[in-house]
């Protein structure tokens, strides 16, 4: 990846965070300090150089998924520190691996990972794609509270969603194959699609696409997470 590809992630941050304002935090609360600086030792862990403002950003994006997951049914995991870990700091690992441009998130659920990108990319211009509308009003509100002008929250299925994008990013799919085929469409020339996996793509998955696509296959270092995670890096040959 050329240094090109991550503008704002070459310095580290160490900055303690355990005096976090706590003004506009509902659900963390007493456990806000803790987060926080689990949160800024993940930060420094993956060399993002994330200011105190955009910490904090994440932390309370984190506050919000947990005060409306009950109304939206945004996620199965209910404790703070686990939501830190297999949410936030889960879409961390990936910033420093995206190429730059234009990005699309298809099935972004509560904005994972197109909210995170977002706050941590100022810069880049999120489309947060799904089909289910209550989730789509979740960002928008929160993008709004948050104050998150490059995020545009689409309430729609891929197939019907006819823009093209530099980046384009998926946590959701369970097959790959199924991935590249909705994304393809999607990419603009030059582009790059971006699968956050668990496991490395089979060889039978490899197999079936590298005769179209270029393919890198990036394992990732989670902080505090010890599960598998990877990003699979498409780019199509003939361009």
């Amino acid at each position: 990846m050329s240094a090109s590809a991550k503008p704002s992630v070459n310095s580290t941050s160490s900055t303690p965070f355990s005096n976090i304002d706590p003004t506009g935090f509902v659900k963390l609360g007493a456990q806000l300090p803790m987060l926080a600086d689990i949160l800024a030792q993940a930060t420094t862990a993956l060399a993002l150089s994330l200011d105190n403002s955009q910490q904090r950003t994440l932390l309370l994006y984190l506050d919000k998924l947990l005060l409306w997951n009950k109304a939206y049914n945004l996620t199965a995991i209910t404790d703070p520190v686990e939501a830190l870990t297999k949410h936030i700091i889960d879409c961390l690992a990936i910033i420093a691996h995206l190429p730059p441009g234009t990005l699309l998130d298809i099935g972004t659920g509560a904005g994972l990972p197109a909210v995170i990108i977002a706050i941590c990319q100022p810069e880049r211009q999120c489309t947060a794609l799904d089909s289910n509308q209550k989730k789509i009003r979740f960002i928008k509100q929160i993008s709004s509270e948050l104050g998150l002008t490059n995020v545009q929250p689409i309430a729609a299925r891929i197939e019907a969603h006819d823009a093209q994008y530099d980046v384009v990013t998926s946590r959701a799919f369970a097959s790959l194959i199924d991935f590249v085929a909705a994304a393809n469409p999607r990419l603009a020339n030059n582009g790059r699609l971006c699968a956050m996996k668990g496991k490395a793509p089979t060889t039978e998955e490899l197999n079936m696409l590298d005769k179209e696509w270029q393919i890198n296959t990036i394992k990732l270092d989670v902080p505090r997470l010890h599960d598998s995670r990877h990003l699979i890096e498409l780019s199509l040959k003939n361009v």
